[in-house]
């Protein structure tokens, strides 16, 4: 033991500032067999001070793995960890929480990793032990697998050590430590293999551990890498069985690679601006150099709009892929994000030139989507643009995501990519971005086979996992795993059958299934239930993935129930299980659930009530859930000019349409006894040559009572001819004065409701402030069944009385998508288009779809007068007569 006075940092922040902590030991041994991975990490800490204080075991996890146990010894005191159904694990949680000890499973935004964290508060001379357990299977990329373990012990520690065992039946080709963790420990990873073992040890003494010789702090905070190929005797795969499970590993080489046809689709939207555009234009330089003139390809750019390079596909020739890169440097990131049209666009290119006859039909065809956002233009419905693509999708196209930040939905990425035979990837926006993008390239660079099969006798297994792919890339591995029944065989055989350029492949291989238990129980540092814990672990990934794709809600329950089953019997944390640790006689225990993804939204603990201080004349109450305003009603997208939308309850249609106009121009919206105008503001600079007009404030202005109610992006602002109160989106309130009341809901949106008759809704749309393009702006929702007078006016009040609507020469229009028609409305003839619009007051971000009939040129003919007539000089103008 050694007494080190320092404090503990995790994930770079000061979690002790005691300096009396002392750890004893630091330990990580992973056992690997057959590409699955079991970890421990033990801790052993004492509390060398005179005072009670928090001491913290933190871990970080690769998110592939799944945590299977958590020990903790406190003082002789044992806590031991189970999982069970998260619903089942918080009941018994909440009937006997730990006193001073807390646990809990944090994804943060870091590449691939999470943290597994406890804390326990324990008096002077305490001893406390940390056991955690994970298990992961290693996937083979660029041909090899890669192990990694982020070690951080926080400070110098007298027993620090790691190890890593490898056993492979068949063989192991070679084994790497790249050097990741640090040069001043290159030479202190000592490796020896054999034919099918592998030990690599990290054992450094505490000088060693120092970050110089004088110090006192520890140079050991970063990745551990091994990297290891196994031998493969043959194209047909390696079938292994053991513990009653069977798993078949299928990973050809020497194979001519087919022909590709890609078409890259790219993010070119305003958030690219920067390093993001900068890493992107720099990995398709490379990226193109890869290409071979048997290979065809294209790249569609899209904002709000979607660009061409080329309208076809063309060969990989060095001229073609010349004038490929100048384009990709030329592009200037601006605008939105119209991922649907882009889509769209490049499955057309491949449809044609598959109809053509221009590619080789053995040829593997694909889409790789790069963006960083959520779709802000045309059709921005995650789940409608899923169909759309899936629909128009040919068998044989695959569709690859790539998502770039946390900005994007990567649930989506994953969804849209997993539907049509394809793979999403989290790129971060960091300096090596490029790198990244280069590296999952080249996963998906060398297509060898198509249409895979992989048949084992029906009356020989079971519970088989996905056994049919669309293609395998050179470099990787295709893992079937399942249960073998009992019989009087004990031999189990597999056939795969696939196409490869120039021909069709079926591939016998075969295994006894005793040999393998018998060698592993021969084995000291093997993990003998490799089989049953990895035909567990791809099981439960294939239905996490089945049910984020799953139709209906019944479907998703019956997966649901499906995985808890399995994670319980095999002791995985996922997302619908949670660890609980108990001590020996349950009398106290904690709780560590699954993390959520960043895109998706986390509860780290109970949220704080603030208690708002008001004004004597405020009534603070709970906000009440405001009216349905699914009438009249003008919204906002991110990247469009203001746009109407008026629902007609008696001839049972909604109408859309634009107002074009200019940047301080304030529109009345509706003129009555309440006046409701509206300010624009522009974008921060034009695209395409035009400015983008925003409402960035709306006043409402009650003429009896005197009372005005000004809304910007900053402040809701409430006047009376007297005083004037000024209130910010950051707290939730209640405002009433007379007969106006005013119901904040923090940082979302605003009701105004006058004599209990009259409602506004204005939501608050926030962008990046440091947007090279976009501003903040304000959306407003006028429910139709507002008490107007017979004399309402404005752009809005005009349609408190409905007009008489006809719609018909129901038409295909330009667009195959959007229909066209003729509509009569008071006594004007107009072409319309039947399209979407986004009403975004039940989803603040992405909106909802409403579907309308789509009037041109500023509502010309539908709208009295002209749109001019309805700008007026002050926001509490009224609307002159028309």
């Amino acid at each position: 033991e050694k007494h080190i006075s320092e404090n503990i940092y995790i994930d770079g922040k000061r979690l002790l500032s005691s300096k009396d902590i002392t750890v004893k030991s630091y330990k990580v041994e992973s056992r690997i067999t057959s590409r699955f991975a079991h970890t421990t990490v033990r801790s052993s800490v004492v509390n060398s001070g005179s005072k009670a204080q928090s001491i913290g075991f933190n871990v970080q996890i690769p998110k592939r793995a799944f945590i299977t146990n958590f020990t903790m010894n406190v003082n002789g005191i044992t806590f031991v960890g189970s999982v069970k159904e998260k619903t089942v694990a918080r009941n018994l949680y909440a009937q006997a929480r730990a006193r001073g000890k807390a646990a809990g499973i944090v994804r943060a935004n870091s590449q691939d990793m999470e943290t597994f964290k406890t804390e326990v508060h324990v008096p002077p001379g305490s001893n406390i032990e940390f056991e955690l357990h994970y298990q992961e299977m290693m996937h083979r990329k660029l041909s090899s697998y890669e192990h990694t373990l982020h070690l951080q012990p926080g400070r110098l520690v007298p027993q620090f050590q790691v190890d890593v065992y490898i056993y492979e039946p068949k063989g192991i080709s070679m084994v790497e430590t790249p050097n990741t963790l640090g040069d001043q420990f290159n030479e202190l990873i000592k490796k020896t293999f054999t034919k099918d073992k592998a030990h690599i040890v990290f054992k450094p003494t505490v000088q060693q551990q120092k970050k110089c010789d004088n110090c006192t702090t520890s140079a050991i905070d970063g990745i551990f890498t091994v990297k290891y190929d196994v031998e493969r005797d043959s194209n047909a795969g390696e079938l292994q069985v053991s513990d009653g499970h069977f798993v078949h590993f299928f990973a050809p080489s020497n194979l001519t690679p087919l022909p590709k046809n890609i078409v890259f689709v790219i993010d070119v939207s305003g958030s690219m601006w920067g390093v993001k555009m900068k890493q992107t234009v720099e990995a398709m330089q490379a990226i193109l150099d890869d290409l071979t003139i048997d290979d065809h390809f294209s790249i569609i750019d899209f904002n709000h709009n979607v660009r061409c390079w080329s309208e076809e596909l063309v060969p990989g020739s060095s001229i073609q892929i010349g004038e490929a890169k100048k384009y990709i440097q030329n592009i200037k990131p601006n605008g939105g994000t119209n991922i649907n049209e882009a889509l769209m666009r490049a499955v057309q290119m491949l449809l044609k030139a598959s109809n053509q006859g221009m590619i080789d039909p053995r040829s593997v065809s694909m889409i790789i989507l790069v963006s960083d956002g959520d779709p802000t233009v045309g059709e921005i419905k995650l789940s409608t643009i899923q169909k759309n693509v899936k629909r128009v999708m040919r068998e044989e196209f695959s569709l690859f995501s790539l998502g770039i930040g946390f900005d994007v939905d990567y649930d989506f990425l994953e969804r849209i990519a997993m539907e049509n035979r394809g793979v999403a990837q989290r790129i971060y926006a960091n300096h090596d971005a490029a790198e990244q993008l280069r590296t999952f390239y080249s996963q998906v660079s060398s297509p060898l086979l198509r249409r895979i099969n992989i048949q084992f006798p029906d009356d020989m297994v079971s519970d088989v996992t996905q056994n049919r792919f669309d293609k395998f890339f050179g470099g990787s591995e295709l893992v079937v795993a399942g249960k073998v029944l009992p019989s009087d065989s004990n031999i189990l055989s597999s056939i795969t059958t696939a196409s490869a350029a120039r021909l069709d492949l079926s591939l016998e291989t075969e295994a006894d299934t005793m040999d393998l238990d018998t060698e592993l129980a021969k084995q000291q540092h093997s993990f003998t239930g490799f089989a049953r814990q990895m035909w567990a672990y791809i099981t439960v990934n294939q239905l996490l993935a089945e049910r984020s794709v799953a139709p209906t809600a019944a479907k998703k329950r019956k997966i649901t129930q499906r995985i808890l089953s399995l994670a319980v019997e095999h002791q995985f944390v996922t997302p619908f299980t949670a660890l609980l640790v108990e001590s020996d006689d349950a009398s106290e225990r904690l709780l560590a659930d699954s993390p959520k993804d960043p895109r998706r939204g986390c509860c780290s603990g109970p949220v704080v009530p603030v208690v708002y201080q008001a004004p004597p004349w405020v009534q603070i109450t709970t906000p009440a859930t405001p009216r349905q305003a699914t009438g009249l009603g003008a919204s906002l997208p991110v990247e469009n000019d203001p746009h109407f939308i008026v629902h007609l309850p008696r001839n049972q249609m909604d109408v859309c349409f634009n107002i074009d106009s200019q940047p301080g121009h304030i529109l009345n919206l509706v003129s009555d006894r309440v006046v409701v105008n509206g300010e624009l503001v522009a974008s921060k600079r034009a695209q395409r040559n035009k400015l983008n007009t925003y409402f960035g404030t709306i006043s409402v202005y009650y003429q009896p009572d005197g009372i005005g109610v000004t809304v910007t992006t900053n402040s809701i602002g409430l006047m009376d001819g007297h005083n004037n109160h000024s209130f910010t989106w950051t707290a939730t309130a209640d405002i009433t004065q007379d007969g106006v009341k005013i119901s904040i809901v923090k940082n979302s949106h605003v009701m105004i409701t006058i004599n209990d008759n009259i409602q506004v809704m204005v939501l608050l749309h926030r962008v990046w402030k440091k947007h090279p393009v976009n501003v903040d702006f304000l959306g407003i929702y006028v429910p139709s069944d507002n008490s107007y007078s017979s004399l309402a006016h404005g752009l809005i009040g005009q349609f408190s009385t409905e007009p008489d609507v006809n719609v018909y020469d129901i038409h295909e229009g330009a667009d195959p998508l959007k229909k066209e028609a003729t509509m009569e409305v008071k006594g004007n003839r107009l072409v319309v288009t039947r399209g979407w619009q986004k009403d975004y007051r039940r989803d603040k971000k992405r909106g909802s779809d409403v579907y309308c009939w789509f009037i041109h040129n500023s509502g010309k003919g539908f709208i009295d007068g002209h749109y001019t007539d309805y700008i007026v000089p002050h926001l509490n103008s009224f609307l002159p007569e028309l």
